[in-house]
């Protein structure tokens, strides 16, 4: 299996929060060859188009950097109020500016909700979704992962206690395998398609 490198980013800024302890989850189960790191995304300014171009700030220039040396993508994200926190949508605006230059296109990438609720944050998994598609990251369509009642699927080392979500999400990782490992193959069948060839 080839190696990868895999930028995992956290919607929720809680230190100790379900989402982020999913995700870890989620890392341990990656193939031994691929390399998983978070991409903080707590500490990026607010995107100001003002603010951009040569002087734009730091944080933003290493961010962008960081993420176009990514072959891949992970994100989780809990639901604040039918949506996905605005450090979601703020990184995402981050990272498609300025024009001309996005760094997320052409990526391959999952996407997990987690919410302590009883409905797998629906509402943000989507709304995620639909301002992934806008910046050309190309999301995994199956299997859709929405984790409900995260508390109760959790122990207090944060491990997950719950056999069946183990399941869930050992699923999801080998779907995610084969998604990121065939997308070189994806997106040059797709190109000699429109192409005519």
């Amino acid at each position: 299996m080839s190696s990868r490198n895999v930028g995992v980013i956290v919607g929720s800024l809680r230190k100790e929060s379900y989402t982020r302890k999913i995700a870890r989850a989620v890392m341990a189960l990656a193939p031994p060859t691929w390399s998983l790191s978070f991409v903080e995304i707590g500490e990026l300014p607010l995107y100001n188009q003002d603010l951009d171009g040569d002087s734009a700030p730091a944080a933003w220039k290493e961010f962008r950097l960081r993420i176009r040396a990514l072959d891949a993508l992970l994100f989780f994200t809990p639901e604040y109020n039918r949506g996905m926190p605005a450090a979601i949508k703020n990184a995402i605006d981050v990272g498609s500016r300025p024009p001309g230059q996005n760094s997320w296109g052409g990526k391959p990438a999952g996407t997990v909700s987690v919410t302590p609720g009883g409905l797998g944050a629906m509402a943000s998994h989507h709304q995620l979704r639909q301002s992934l598609a806008a910046v050309g990251v190309a999301v995994m369509p199956s299997p859709e992962m929405y984790l409900a009642n995260a508390s109760t699927l959790l122990g207090e080392d944060g491990s997950v206690t719950s056999e069946k979500t183990r399941e869930q999400l050992q699923r999801f990782v080998s779907a995610y395998i084969v998604w990121v490992e065939r997308f070189p193959a994806i997106v040059k069948a797709g190109a000699e398609a429109g192409t005519g060839r």
